[in-house]
């Protein structure tokens, strides 16, 4: 259905011109305007979340007179509820595991995105983090990575191959907060089976929102 060529400019949008000029040139600029990591950084994610999405649209699904069906942005069995609720649970017990064994290796959980929260909190930039960590992010990666990456993998390689090469994609770009590419990975792998489970891209948007809304939470307790 998607062709090699297809692959080839969004992967060189996502690996090369947005890190490029999204997260570095243009944060750099908004971080100048706004003189706030925290409002450059949503504001920044926000664009980039209008980029994924047009750019996939444009790309990838008009020439093809598909819709936004094709990449999963569908309804789905109201018993798959059961499922999205067990693998968040799983989700977090894993996630849990890994920070207690990543702590064993003097590795902690700070980062820069959390250290920002944390030292600007108020309830509006609860609100802004929370919004942008439990919504935005989630719709438009889900979109990118399970809709398009792993459908696009899992098609060719079977669904173990799609699972692993759109999880370590989905990884790779969040480099450099390194100290949660583990988790990342794994998430990647659970988002990519629901998907495969339910065939809609709506319960990984899901369990991604509750999963990182749970951290925005966790990180200003903290």
């Amino acid at each position: 259905m998607w062709k090699w060529r297809d692959l080839t400019y969004m992967l060189f949008l996502v690996l090369v011109l947005v890190p490029i000029f999204i997260e570095t040139v243009l944060f750099n600029y908004l971080l100048g305007v706004f003189q706030n990591e925290l409002y450059a950084g949503t504001l920044n994610g926000f664009i980039m979340a209008i980029i994924f999405t047009t750019a996939l649209y444009f790309i990838v699904l008009k020439p093809k007179g598909q819709s936004w069906k094709a990449v999963g942005l569908k309804p789905f069995p109201l018993r798959e509820w059961k499922l999205i609720a067990v693998w968040t649970i799983i989700l977090i017990v894993v996630s849990i595991v890994l920070v207690i064994v990543m702590s064993f290796w003097g590795i902690g959980t700070e980062n820069r995105k959390t250290e920002s929260l944390q030292s600007q909190m108020t309830l509006l930039n609860f609100a802004i983090g929370f919004v942008s960590a439990a919504i935005i992010s989630p719709i438009y990666e889900e979109i990118f990575y399970r809709g398009f990456l792993y459908r696009f993998f899992s098609s060719r390689y079977g669904v173990l191959s799609g699972m692993m090469l759109s999880s370590l994609i989905f990884t790779v770009v969040h480099i450099p907060t390194f100290n949660t590419l583990p988790v990342n990975f794994v998430s990647g792998l659970i988002f990519s089976w629901v998907y495969q489970k339910t065939g809609s891209i709506i319960p990984s948007i899901l369990i991604h929102g509750i999963f990182n809304g749970i951290a925005v939470i966790l990180t200003v307790i903290a």
